[in-house]
Parts: structure tokens; sequence; C-alpha cells
């Protein structure tokens, strides 16, 4: 699958929406990616899965670790692609952490997965957690790069399309400027 391939069934799954967005980051956007969407039956969600896996087959990972919620079904599907545990951040009273009983250990090699990265904020939150607890994250992935590569994640990071989309501080967004209502559809409150 190539970028346009990509972008055609975030299209026809309703999943690439066009508006004045608040981004999970804080920042606003012209377009949103609403990945549930496009993840939403399990075949798509295996494709995906397996061409993101090809992409780290080469590097030994033990475990596939997503921030909920955005990455929970694309890093599940990546994990069983790679036939590695899979595992989960999420936030607790605002900060992100491990939950559920999750650990790591000392050395555990780790890929981060997201569906979307923009910022890099929630990958880098994530990586923390895992960093803090001893495991080495080697790498990290997303569907789409939504920052066009300018992301700064601190490891190697693939993605299976890129995209260049503005966004704008609140203070500097032109949407805004125009009397335009922002709409925050994403999973942060």
């Amino acid at each position: 699958m190539n970028n346009d391939s990509i972008f055609e069934h975030f299209m026809t799954t309703n999943a690439l929406l066009k508006g004045h967005f608040i981004l999970s980051s804080g920042l606003h956007s012209s377009k949103y990616l609403q990945s549930a969407l496009a993840l939403q039956r399990p075949e798509d969600a295996d494709r995906f899965g397996r061409l993101l896996a090809d992409k780290f087959k080469d590097i030994h990972i033990d475990t596939v670790a997503s921030p909920a919620i955005g990455g929970l079904v694309i890093g599940f599907a990546v994990a069983k692609a790679l036939n590695v545990r899979f595992i989960w951040t999420e936030r607790e009273n605002g900060q992100m952490t491990l939950r559920r009983g999750f650990s790591v250990r000392e050395g555990e090699k780790i890929l981060v997965v997201e569906d979307v990265i923009t910022t890099g904020g929630s990958t880098r939150e994530c990586m923390a957690v895992l960093t803090s607890g001893g495991a080495t994250v080697v790498g990290a992935g997303a569907i789409i790069d939504r920052s066009n590569g300018t992301a700064e994640i601190g490891v190697p990071m693939e993605s299976l399309a890129v995209m260049d989309v503005k966004s704008y501080r609140p203070e500097d967004c032109p949407l805004c400027a125009a009397g335009e209502a922002a709409y925050k559809p994403g999973s942060r409150v």
C-alpha cells in the first residue's frame, strides 16, 4: 500500500474529517484522522498491522506498546503480526502510566505503535513510562505521520503514510480568527 491507498481507505471509511479540530496535542487543524473508523473492520486492522510490522521485521522486538486509546487497535494488530506481547499505557489523573497489572522488565525491547503521530507527544510520554521501568524502546511506528517527518521521537520511526497538514497553536489559528467553532473529536479530554 502507498500513501494514496492509505488515504483512500481513510476517505472511504469516513475517517478523514475536514473542518476545525482541536488535536490531542492542543493544536488546531483543518483535518482530523479518526482511525477508529479506518480500523473498525478486523481485516483492515490486520492488513495495516502486517504492513507496519514488516517495517520492523529486522529488529528484535519483545513487546509492542501503545498509548491508549488511539493506538490500541493498531498496536494489537502489529503485536499479532510480530507474534509478541502487547501492552498499553494510559492516563491516570492526567499522567501517562502502566496500569492493569502491566509491567516491563529490564532491557525488554519495545516497539511503540500509534495510529497517528502529529507532534509525537503521546508517543514520547508512552516511551518515558516504559524506559522508567527499565525497558528499551527500539522504535516507533504509526499508520500515518501527519507531521510529514518532522515529529522528533528520539528513536527510529516508520509510518505507512505521511501527511503534510498544518497545525496551529490556538492563538495563531486562522480558523479561530475566522470565527469558526473548533471541535475536539479525539479521545483525550
